[in-house]
Protein backbone atom coordinates (compact mmCIF):
# COMPACT_ATOMS: atom_id res chain seq x y z
CA UNK A 1 0.00 0.00 0.00
CA UNK A 2 1.40 3.71 -1.03
CA UNK A 3 -0.92 5.72 0.36
CA UNK A 4 -3.71 4.68 2.73
CA UNK A 5 -6.45 8.24 4.11
CA UNK A 6 -8.74 7.18 6.76
CA UNK A 7 -11.39 9.44 8.05
CA UNK A 8 -10.27 12.97 6.80
CA UNK A 9 -12.32 15.84 6.58
CA UNK A 10 -11.87 19.51 5.65
CA UNK A 11 -14.04 22.75 5.75
CA UNK A 12 -13.70 26.21 4.39
CA UNK A 13 -15.50 28.89 5.74
CA UNK A 14 -18.44 26.96 6.61
CA UNK A 15 -18.16 24.95 3.47
CA UNK A 16 -17.57 21.03 3.61
CA UNK A 17 -14.97 20.17 1.59
CA UNK A 18 -14.03 16.68 2.68
CA UNK A 19 -16.57 14.49 5.00
CA UNK A 20 -14.67 11.68 6.28
CA UNK A 21 -13.17 10.07 3.52
CA UNK A 22 -11.02 7.26 3.16
CA UNK A 23 -8.89 6.78 0.22
CA UNK A 24 -6.36 4.02 -0.76
CA UNK A 25 -3.74 3.89 -3.41
CA UNK A 26 -1.96 0.54 -4.53
CA UNK A 27 1.49 0.48 -5.83
CA UNK A 28 2.34 -0.55 -9.74
CA UNK A 29 -1.30 1.42 -10.27
CA UNK A 30 -2.85 4.39 -11.60
CA UNK A 31 -5.85 5.48 -9.21
CA UNK A 32 -8.68 7.52 -10.85
CA UNK A 33 -9.57 10.31 -8.34
CA UNK A 34 -13.49 11.14 -10.58
CA UNK A 35 -15.94 13.49 -9.24
CA UNK A 36 -17.66 16.79 -10.09
CA UNK A 37 -16.13 19.83 -9.96
CA UNK A 38 -16.07 21.04 -6.36
CA UNK A 39 -16.31 17.50 -5.30
CA UNK A 40 -13.53 17.71 -2.79
CA UNK A 41 -11.21 16.27 -5.08
CA UNK A 42 -7.96 18.33 -5.14
CA UNK A 43 -8.94 19.55 -1.75
CA UNK A 44 -8.09 15.65 -0.70
CA UNK A 45 -5.46 15.40 -2.76
CA UNK A 46 -3.45 19.02 -1.56
CA UNK A 47 -4.17 17.92 2.27
CA UNK A 48 -1.77 14.17 1.15
CA UNK A 49 0.80 16.88 -0.54
CA UNK A 50 0.96 19.05 2.29
CA UNK A 51 -0.96 22.20 0.89
CA UNK A 52 -3.58 21.71 3.59
CA UNK A 53 -3.86 20.44 6.53
CA UNK A 54 -7.16 18.14 7.50
CA UNK A 55 -9.47 19.00 10.10
CA UNK A 56 -9.27 15.20 11.25
CA UNK A 57 -8.47 12.06 9.96
CA UNK A 58 -4.94 10.08 9.73
CA UNK A 59 -2.46 9.61 6.53
CA UNK A 60 -0.32 6.21 6.21
CA UNK A 61 2.36 6.43 3.41
CA UNK A 62 4.21 3.11 2.98
CA UNK A 63 2.48 1.73 5.96
CA UNK A 64 3.73 4.52 8.23
CA UNK A 65 1.58 7.18 10.03
CA UNK A 66 2.67 10.65 9.44
CA UNK A 67 1.96 13.98 9.18
CA UNK A 68 2.78 16.08 6.39
CA UNK A 69 2.17 19.74 7.18
CA UNK A 70 4.10 21.08 3.87
CA UNK A 71 4.63 20.07 0.38
CA UNK A 72 8.06 20.25 0.70
CA UNK A 73 7.80 16.87 4.04
CA UNK A 74 5.29 15.79 1.28
CA UNK A 75 8.05 15.16 -1.21
CA UNK A 76 10.76 13.75 1.34
CA UNK A 77 8.14 10.90 1.09
CA UNK A 78 8.59 10.45 -2.40
CA UNK A 79 5.00 12.26 -2.70
CA UNK A 80 4.73 14.81 -6.06
CA UNK A 81 1.96 16.93 -7.26
CA UNK A 82 1.56 18.16 -10.99
CA UNK A 83 -1.11 21.13 -10.34
CA UNK A 84 -3.64 22.02 -13.07
CA UNK A 85 -2.64 25.09 -13.76
CA UNK A 86 1.40 24.86 -13.85
CA UNK A 87 3.97 26.73 -11.59
CA UNK A 88 7.09 27.26 -13.70
CA UNK A 89 9.10 30.47 -14.23
CA UNK A 90 8.65 31.20 -18.07
CA UNK A 91 12.23 33.10 -18.65
CA UNK A 92 13.86 30.48 -17.28
CA UNK A 93 14.94 27.08 -18.86
CA UNK A 94 13.87 24.24 -18.49
CA UNK A 95 17.12 23.00 -15.78
CA UNK A 96 17.11 25.78 -14.65
CA UNK A 97 13.05 25.49 -13.11
CA UNK A 98 13.95 21.99 -11.77
CA UNK A 99 16.91 23.58 -10.02
CA UNK A 100 14.57 26.54 -8.10
CA UNK A 101 14.74 25.72 -4.41
CA UNK A 102 16.87 22.26 -4.14
CA UNK A 103 20.19 22.40 -2.88
CA UNK A 104 23.04 22.21 -5.29
CA UNK A 105 26.32 19.08 -4.43
CA UNK A 106 28.55 21.96 -5.43
CA UNK A 107 27.73 24.12 -2.48
CA UNK A 108 27.28 27.91 -4.01
CA UNK A 109 27.97 26.93 -7.18
CA UNK A 110 25.29 25.91 -9.42
CA UNK A 111 25.58 22.20 -10.73
CA UNK A 112 23.76 22.81 -13.96
CA UNK A 113 25.59 20.36 -16.36
CA UNK A 114 25.09 17.18 -13.85
CA UNK A 115 21.12 17.91 -13.82
CA UNK A 116 21.18 18.47 -17.35
CA UNK A 117 23.05 14.89 -17.60
CA UNK A 118 20.30 13.62 -14.83
CA UNK A 119 17.03 15.05 -16.07
CA UNK A 120 17.91 13.03 -20.21
CA UNK A 121 18.31 10.20 -18.14
CA UNK A 122 14.46 10.42 -16.78
CA UNK A 123 13.02 11.82 -20.25
CA UNK A 124 14.96 8.34 -21.94
CA UNK A 125 13.30 6.33 -19.38
CA UNK A 126 9.61 7.88 -19.28
CA UNK A 127 9.80 9.00 -22.89
CA UNK A 128 9.17 12.92 -21.52
CA UNK A 129 11.58 13.88 -24.34
CA UNK A 130 12.36 17.69 -23.44
CA UNK A 131 15.35 19.84 -24.15
CA UNK A 132 16.71 20.66 -20.78
CA UNK A 133 17.60 23.69 -22.40
CA UNK A 134 14.90 25.06 -23.74
CA UNK A 135 13.01 28.06 -22.40
CA UNK A 136 9.87 27.42 -21.07
CA UNK A 137 8.19 30.16 -22.71
CA UNK A 138 9.20 28.51 -25.93
CA UNK A 139 7.37 25.25 -25.36
CA UNK A 140 3.87 24.16 -25.69
CA UNK A 141 1.56 23.35 -23.30
CA UNK A 142 1.68 19.88 -23.34
CA UNK A 143 5.97 19.98 -23.29
CA UNK A 144 5.78 22.75 -20.22
CA UNK A 145 3.39 19.64 -18.49
CA UNK A 146 6.14 17.40 -19.29
CA UNK A 147 8.55 19.78 -17.54
CA UNK A 148 6.14 19.27 -14.19
CA UNK A 149 6.36 16.05 -14.20
CA UNK A 150 10.05 15.49 -14.89
CA UNK A 151 10.35 18.78 -11.92
CA UNK A 152 8.58 15.75 -9.21
CA UNK A 153 10.52 12.63 -10.88
CA UNK A 154 13.82 14.25 -10.25
CA UNK A 155 12.77 15.15 -6.63
CA UNK A 156 12.45 11.38 -6.29
CA UNK A 157 8.90 10.94 -6.09
CA UNK A 158 7.15 7.46 -5.91
CA UNK A 159 3.70 8.89 -5.52
CA UNK A 160 2.65 11.25 -8.09
CA UNK A 161 -0.63 13.34 -8.09
CA UNK A 162 -1.53 14.79 -11.42
CA UNK A 163 -4.74 17.73 -11.24
CA UNK A 164 -6.76 17.10 -14.66
CA UNK A 165 -3.72 16.64 -16.36
CA UNK A 166 -5.05 16.57 -19.67
CA UNK A 167 -7.52 19.71 -19.75
CA UNK A 168 -5.29 22.03 -21.68
CA UNK A 169 -3.53 19.27 -23.65
CA UNK A 170 -4.47 18.17 -27.80
CA UNK A 171 -6.01 14.74 -28.20
CA UNK A 172 -2.40 14.14 -29.14
CA UNK A 173 -0.85 15.04 -26.39
CA UNK A 174 -2.95 13.13 -24.34
CA UNK A 175 -2.57 9.78 -25.70
CA UNK A 176 1.41 10.50 -25.18
CA UNK A 177 0.73 10.98 -21.72
CA UNK A 178 -1.19 8.26 -20.69
CA UNK A 179 1.82 6.29 -22.57
CA UNK A 180 3.98 7.80 -19.90
CA UNK A 181 1.45 7.26 -16.56
CA UNK A 182 1.79 3.06 -18.09
CA UNK A 183 5.61 2.85 -17.96
CA UNK A 184 5.77 4.85 -14.76
CA UNK A 185 2.84 2.48 -13.37
CA UNK A 186 5.19 -0.46 -15.00
CA UNK A 187 8.03 0.69 -12.88
CA UNK A 188 6.31 0.23 -9.64
CA UNK A 189 4.96 4.05 -9.33
CA UNK A 190 1.40 4.67 -8.03
CA UNK A 191 -0.33 7.58 -9.81
CA UNK A 192 -3.40 9.16 -8.50
CA UNK A 193 -5.60 11.02 -11.92
CA UNK A 194 -7.80 13.55 -11.13
CA UNK A 195 -10.37 14.09 -13.68
CA UNK A 196 -13.84 13.99 -14.32
CA UNK A 197 -13.83 12.52 -17.81
CA UNK A 198 -15.30 9.43 -17.90
CA UNK A 199 -13.32 8.02 -20.79
CA UNK A 200 -10.39 8.89 -19.16
CA UNK A 201 -11.01 7.07 -16.25
CA UNK A 202 -12.15 3.72 -18.56
CA UNK A 203 -9.31 3.68 -20.45
CA UNK A 204 -6.25 4.35 -18.07
CA UNK A 205 -7.21 3.66 -14.59
CA UNK A 206 -6.75 0.19 -12.26
CA UNK A 207 -8.90 1.55 -9.84
CA UNK A 208 -11.45 4.74 -9.45
CA UNK A 209 -12.38 6.70 -6.08
CA UNK A 210 -16.06 8.66 -7.08
CA UNK A 211 -16.47 12.02 -4.24
CA UNK A 212 -19.62 13.34 -4.95
CA UNK A 213 -20.50 16.40 -1.92
CA UNK A 214 -17.21 15.88 0.30
CA UNK A 215 -18.21 12.47 0.69
CA UNK A 216 -16.54 8.98 -1.05
CA UNK A 217 -19.57 7.40 -2.55
CA UNK A 218 -17.91 4.14 -4.19
CA UNK A 219 -14.25 2.36 -4.39
CA UNK A 220 -13.93 0.01 -6.94
CA UNK A 221 -11.81 -1.55 -10.13
CA UNK A 222 -11.91 -0.61 -13.27
CA UNK A 223 -12.61 -4.08 -15.43
CA UNK A 224 -13.80 -4.41 -19.11
CA UNK A 225 -17.63 -4.36 -17.84
CA UNK A 226 -16.83 -0.67 -16.57
CA UNK A 227 -19.37 1.53 -18.50
CA UNK A 228 -19.67 5.75 -18.59
CA UNK A 229 -23.35 5.48 -17.41
CA UNK A 230 -22.46 3.48 -14.07
CA UNK A 231 -19.68 5.91 -13.13
CA UNK A 232 -21.95 8.73 -14.18
CA UNK A 233 -24.75 7.38 -11.74
CA UNK A 234 -22.26 7.41 -8.82
CA UNK A 235 -20.32 10.33 -9.37
CA UNK A 236 -24.12 12.41 -9.85
CA UNK A 237 -26.32 10.29 -8.41
CA UNK A 238 -28.87 10.61 -10.99
CA UNK A 239 -28.64 9.41 -15.36
CA UNK A 240 -27.18 12.31 -17.16
CA UNK A 241 -28.55 12.73 -20.80
CA UNK A 242 -27.75 14.96 -23.26
CA UNK A 243 -30.89 14.07 -25.14
CA UNK A 244 -31.69 17.79 -26.90
CA UNK A 245 -35.24 17.28 -28.70
CA UNK A 246 -35.33 18.56 -32.20
CA UNK A 247 -37.20 21.94 -32.27
CA UNK A 248 -39.45 23.14 -34.30
CA UNK A 249 -38.01 25.52 -37.40
CA UNK A 250 -40.16 28.35 -36.50
CA UNK A 251 -37.58 31.12 -35.51
CA UNK A 252 -37.41 34.74 -35.67
CA UNK A 253 -36.41 37.35 -38.16
CA UNK A 254 -32.15 37.92 -38.12
CA UNK A 255 -30.83 39.19 -35.25
CA UNK A 256 -27.78 39.49 -35.14
CA UNK A 257 -25.99 39.90 -38.87
CA UNK A 258 -22.93 39.82 -40.03
CA UNK A 259 -21.24 41.33 -43.29
CA UNK A 260 -18.00 41.11 -45.06
CA UNK A 261 -16.34 41.14 -42.09
CA UNK A 262 -12.24 41.44 -41.84
CA UNK A 263 -9.93 41.92 -39.07
CA UNK A 264 -6.26 42.91 -39.58
CA UNK A 265 -4.11 42.56 -36.65
CA UNK A 266 -1.02 45.35 -35.92
CA UNK A 267 1.33 42.83 -38.39
CA UNK A 268 -1.08 43.52 -41.04
CA UNK A 269 -2.07 39.88 -41.34
CA UNK A 270 -5.42 39.32 -41.86
CA UNK A 271 -7.33 37.66 -38.95
CA UNK A 272 -10.80 37.47 -40.09
CA UNK A 273 -11.77 37.49 -43.75
CA UNK A 274 -14.99 38.56 -45.74
CA UNK A 275 -17.00 36.65 -42.55
CA UNK A 276 -20.73 36.59 -43.61
CA UNK A 277 -23.41 35.21 -40.99
CA UNK A 278 -26.76 35.73 -39.73
CA UNK A 279 -28.69 34.53 -36.77
CA UNK A 280 -32.46 34.47 -36.25
CA UNK A 281 -34.44 34.76 -33.19
CA UNK A 282 -34.75 31.92 -31.06
CA UNK A 283 -31.65 30.07 -32.90
CA UNK A 284 -28.56 28.85 -31.87
CA UNK A 285 -25.78 29.00 -34.58
CA UNK A 286 -22.88 26.58 -34.10
CA UNK A 287 -19.38 27.69 -35.14
CA UNK A 288 -17.41 24.34 -35.51
CA UNK A 289 -13.68 24.82 -36.21
CA UNK A 290 -9.57 24.08 -35.01
CA UNK A 291 -8.83 26.44 -32.21
CA UNK A 292 -6.54 29.30 -33.45
CA UNK A 293 -8.58 29.68 -36.44
CA UNK A 294 -10.15 32.97 -35.31
CA UNK A 295 -13.04 32.10 -33.45
CA UNK A 296 -11.38 34.20 -30.54
CA UNK A 297 -11.22 37.12 -32.54
CA UNK A 298 -14.57 37.22 -34.00
CA UNK A 299 -15.83 36.89 -30.39
CA UNK A 300 -13.87 39.82 -29.20
CA UNK A 301 -15.55 41.93 -32.58
CA UNK A 302 -18.72 40.86 -31.81
CA UNK A 303 -18.95 42.24 -28.11
CA UNK A 304 -16.83 45.21 -29.13
CA UNK A 305 -13.67 44.32 -27.72
CA UNK A 306 -11.97 44.77 -30.97
CA UNK A 307 -12.60 47.07 -33.58
CA UNK A 308 -13.52 45.33 -36.84
CA UNK A 309 -11.02 46.61 -40.31
CA UNK A 310 -13.73 46.75 -42.70
CA UNK A 311 -17.64 45.09 -42.66
CA UNK A 312 -20.58 45.39 -40.57
CA UNK A 313 -22.11 44.39 -37.46
CA UNK A 314 -26.17 44.89 -37.27
CA UNK A 315 -28.47 44.05 -34.63
CA UNK A 316 -32.14 44.02 -35.36
CA UNK A 317 -31.51 46.51 -37.89
CA UNK A 318 -29.16 48.84 -36.10
CA UNK A 319 -25.59 49.18 -36.87
CA UNK A 320 -23.27 48.48 -33.91
CA UNK A 321 -19.88 48.50 -36.17
CA UNK A 322 -17.17 51.05 -34.41
CA UNK A 323 -19.32 50.78 -31.21
CA UNK A 324 -17.47 50.67 -27.46
CA UNK A 325 -18.09 47.62 -26.02
CA UNK A 326 -20.52 49.10 -23.54
CA UNK A 327 -22.95 50.06 -26.24
CA UNK A 328 -22.41 46.41 -27.19
CA UNK A 329 -23.51 45.71 -23.52
CA UNK A 330 -26.36 48.21 -23.43
CA UNK A 331 -27.76 46.97 -26.71
CA UNK A 332 -28.12 43.31 -25.11
CA UNK A 333 -24.95 41.81 -26.30
CA UNK A 334 -24.17 38.54 -24.11
CA UNK A 335 -20.87 37.47 -23.79
CA UNK A 336 -19.43 33.82 -21.87
CA UNK A 337 -15.63 34.06 -23.39
CA UNK A 338 -13.76 31.22 -23.33
CA UNK A 339 -11.39 32.09 -20.40
CA UNK A 340 -13.25 32.65 -17.20
CA UNK A 341 -9.88 33.45 -15.20
CA UNK A 342 -8.57 35.77 -17.28
CA UNK A 343 -12.05 37.48 -19.59
CA UNK A 344 -14.79 36.48 -17.78
CA UNK A 345 -14.65 37.07 -14.13
CA UNK A 346 -12.51 39.49 -11.17
CA UNK A 347 -11.30 36.77 -9.26
CA UNK A 348 -10.25 38.42 -6.92
CA UNK A 349 -13.22 40.53 -5.98
CA UNK A 350 -16.48 38.67 -4.61
CA UNK A 351 -19.63 37.00 -6.15
CA UNK A 352 -21.53 40.22 -5.64
CA UNK A 353 -19.68 42.49 -7.47
CA UNK A 354 -18.83 40.15 -10.35
CA UNK A 355 -23.12 39.76 -10.83
CA UNK A 356 -22.68 43.69 -11.48
CA UNK A 357 -19.50 44.11 -12.89
CA UNK A 358 -20.59 45.18 -16.71
CA UNK A 359 -23.57 47.34 -15.28
CA UNK A 360 -22.43 48.46 -11.45
CA UNK A 361 -23.54 52.25 -13.25
CA UNK A 362 -26.71 51.65 -14.63
CA UNK A 363 -30.18 52.05 -13.18
CA UNK A 364 -30.25 48.61 -11.75
CA UNK A 365 -27.62 49.17 -9.07
CA UNK A 366 -26.58 53.32 -9.03
CA UNK A 367 -28.98 56.42 -8.11
CA UNK A 368 -27.27 59.71 -9.06
CA UNK A 369 -23.72 58.04 -8.98
CA UNK A 370 -24.09 56.18 -5.80
CA UNK A 371 -24.19 52.65 -5.61
CA UNK A 372 -27.55 50.61 -4.16
CA UNK A 373 -25.57 48.43 -1.86
CA UNK A 374 -29.05 46.59 -1.21
CA UNK A 375 -30.19 45.75 -4.69
CA UNK A 376 -26.42 44.51 -5.11
CA UNK A 377 -26.92 42.06 -2.27
CA UNK A 378 -30.52 41.04 -3.30
CA UNK A 379 -29.45 40.50 -6.78
CA UNK A 380 -26.34 38.40 -5.77
CA UNK A 381 -28.59 36.37 -3.24
CA UNK A 382 -31.43 35.95 -5.79
CA UNK A 383 -28.92 34.88 -8.31
CA UNK A 384 -26.84 32.58 -5.92
CA UNK A 385 -30.15 31.05 -5.38
CA UNK A 386 -31.56 30.59 -8.56
CA UNK A 387 -28.33 29.04 -10.04
CA UNK A 388 -27.38 26.95 -7.60
CA UNK A 389 -24.32 28.23 -6.88
CA UNK A 390 -22.35 26.27 -3.94
CA UNK A 391 -20.59 28.98 -1.94
CA UNK A 392 -20.24 30.14 1.56
CA UNK A 393 -21.99 33.14 0.79
CA UNK A 394 -22.35 36.05 -1.86
CA UNK A 395 -19.49 38.03 0.02
CA UNK A 396 -16.98 34.42 -1.18
CA UNK A 397 -14.10 35.11 -3.64
CA UNK A 398 -14.89 33.80 -6.98
CA UNK A 399 -10.85 32.21 -6.87
CA UNK A 400 -12.31 29.82 -3.82
CA UNK A 401 -15.18 28.47 -6.10
CA UNK A 402 -14.95 25.48 -8.54
CA UNK A 403 -14.60 26.18 -12.12
CA UNK A 404 -18.59 24.73 -12.73
CA UNK A 405 -19.37 27.08 -9.65
CA UNK A 406 -17.59 30.04 -11.38
CA UNK A 407 -19.22 29.68 -15.03
CA UNK A 408 -22.32 29.61 -13.26
CA UNK A 409 -21.81 33.62 -12.00
CA UNK A 410 -20.71 34.15 -15.91
CA UNK A 411 -24.17 32.82 -16.97
CA UNK A 412 -26.47 34.23 -14.21
CA UNK A 413 -24.31 37.72 -14.92
CA UNK A 414 -24.92 37.19 -18.52
CA UNK A 415 -28.59 35.78 -18.63
CA UNK A 416 -29.89 38.12 -15.94
CA UNK A 417 -29.08 41.13 -17.96
CA UNK A 418 -32.05 40.24 -20.84
CA UNK A 419 -29.88 39.99 -23.29
CA UNK A 420 -30.80 39.74 -27.31
CA UNK A 421 -27.70 38.08 -28.48
CA UNK A 422 -25.49 35.58 -26.62
CA UNK A 423 -22.01 34.72 -27.67
CA UNK A 424 -20.70 31.72 -25.72
CA UNK A 425 -17.19 30.50 -26.82
CA UNK A 426 -16.21 26.94 -24.96
CA UNK A 427 -18.99 27.54 -22.38
CA UNK A 428 -18.27 23.81 -21.21
CA UNK A 429 -14.52 23.79 -21.50
CA UNK A 430 -13.11 21.93 -18.11
CA UNK A 431 -16.50 21.50 -16.87
CA UNK A 432 -17.51 17.83 -15.22
CA UNK A 433 -20.40 16.39 -16.45
CA UNK A 434 -23.10 18.02 -14.07
CA UNK A 435 -22.05 21.12 -14.84
CA UNK A 436 -21.89 20.86 -18.74
CA UNK A 437 -25.63 19.54 -18.94
CA UNK A 438 -26.62 22.63 -16.71
CA UNK A 439 -24.72 25.41 -19.01
CA UNK A 440 -25.97 23.57 -21.89
CA UNK A 441 -29.52 23.29 -20.83
CA UNK A 442 -29.42 27.13 -19.78
CA UNK A 443 -28.46 27.85 -23.77
CA UNK A 444 -31.76 26.02 -24.51
CA UNK A 445 -33.38 27.45 -22.16
CA UNK A 446 -32.54 31.41 -23.60
CA UNK A 447 -33.22 29.72 -27.28
CA UNK A 448 -36.58 28.63 -26.15
CA UNK A 449 -36.87 32.30 -25.16
CA UNK A 450 -36.21 33.74 -28.50
CA UNK A 451 -32.69 34.90 -27.42
CA UNK A 452 -30.27 34.59 -30.16
CA UNK A 453 -27.22 31.86 -29.78
CA UNK A 454 -23.44 31.70 -31.20
CA UNK A 455 -21.96 28.68 -29.81
CA UNK A 456 -18.52 28.48 -30.30
CA UNK A 457 -17.08 25.24 -29.28
CA UNK A 458 -14.39 23.02 -30.43
CA UNK A 459 -16.44 19.75 -29.13
CA UNK A 460 -18.11 18.81 -32.34
CA UNK A 461 -20.49 16.69 -30.17
CA UNK A 462 -21.45 19.46 -28.42
CA UNK A 463 -22.05 21.35 -31.66
CA UNK A 464 -23.88 18.75 -33.21
CA UNK A 465 -26.42 18.65 -30.03
CA UNK A 466 -27.49 22.19 -29.59
CA UNK A 467 -27.17 24.24 -32.63
CA UNK A 468 -30.00 24.59 -35.29
CA UNK A 469 -27.19 25.52 -38.04
CA UNK A 470 -23.88 25.03 -37.97
CA UNK A 471 -20.98 27.18 -39.13
CA UNK A 472 -17.04 26.25 -40.22
CA UNK A 473 -14.52 28.63 -39.76
CA UNK A 474 -11.16 27.89 -40.94
CA UNK A 475 -8.32 30.47 -41.26
CA UNK A 476 -10.05 33.36 -40.58
CA UNK A 477 -13.28 32.60 -43.00
CA UNK A 478 -16.68 30.70 -42.96
CA UNK A 479 -16.23 27.49 -45.03
CA UNK A 480 -20.07 26.84 -45.09
CA UNK A 481 -23.14 27.18 -43.48
CA UNK A 482 -25.08 23.71 -42.50
CA UNK A 483 -28.22 22.98 -41.80
CA UNK A 484 -27.83 20.27 -38.98
CA UNK A 485 -30.64 18.40 -40.07
CA UNK A 486 -28.92 16.91 -42.94
CA UNK A 487 -25.38 17.40 -41.84
CA UNK A 488 -22.57 14.82 -41.91
CA UNK A 489 -19.83 15.13 -39.54
CA UNK A 490 -17.45 13.65 -42.33
CA UNK A 491 -18.91 16.77 -44.16
CA UNK A 492 -18.38 19.60 -41.54
CA UNK A 493 -14.12 17.69 -40.93
CA UNK A 494 -13.67 18.53 -44.40
CA UNK A 495 -14.87 21.97 -44.14
CA UNK A 496 -12.44 22.28 -40.67
CA UNK A 497 -9.69 21.45 -42.94
CA UNK A 498 -10.74 23.98 -45.12
CA UNK A 499 -12.02 21.73 -47.66
CA UNK A 500 -14.95 23.21 -49.05
CA UNK A 501 -18.10 21.12 -49.86
CA UNK A 502 -21.76 22.18 -51.48
CA UNK A 503 -23.85 19.94 -49.90
CA UNK A 504 -25.94 20.52 -47.41
CA UNK A 505 -25.17 24.11 -47.23
CA UNK A 506 -27.81 26.87 -46.52
CA UNK A 507 -28.02 29.87 -48.58
CA UNK A 508 -28.31 32.18 -45.91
Amino acid sequence: MAVEMQGVSKGFKGLVANNKVDFRLLKGSIHGLLGENGAGKTTLMNILFGLYQPDEGEIFVDGSKVTIDKPSKAMDLGIGMVHQHFMLVKPLSVTQNIMLGLPSKKGPFLDTANVETALLELARKYHLMINPKALIKNLSVGEQQRVEILSVLYRGAEILILDEPTAVLTPQETKELFNILKLMRDDGKAVVLISHKLEEIINICDEVTVLRDGCRVANEKISCETTKSHLTNMMVGREVLFDFKDRSSDFGPDRLVVENLTLVNEKKLSILNGINFSIRAGEILGLAGVDGNGQKELCEVLTGLKTVSSGKIALDGQELTGKKTKDFITEGIAHIPEDRHKTGLAMGLDISSNLIIKEFNGPRFSTKGLLDFKAIKDNAERLLKEYMIKASGIEAKAKDLSGGNQQKIILAREISSSPRVIIANQPTRGLDIGATMYVREKLIEQRDKGVSVLLISADLEEILQLSDRIAVIYDGQIKGILDNKNVSIEEIGLLMAGVESGAGQCKK
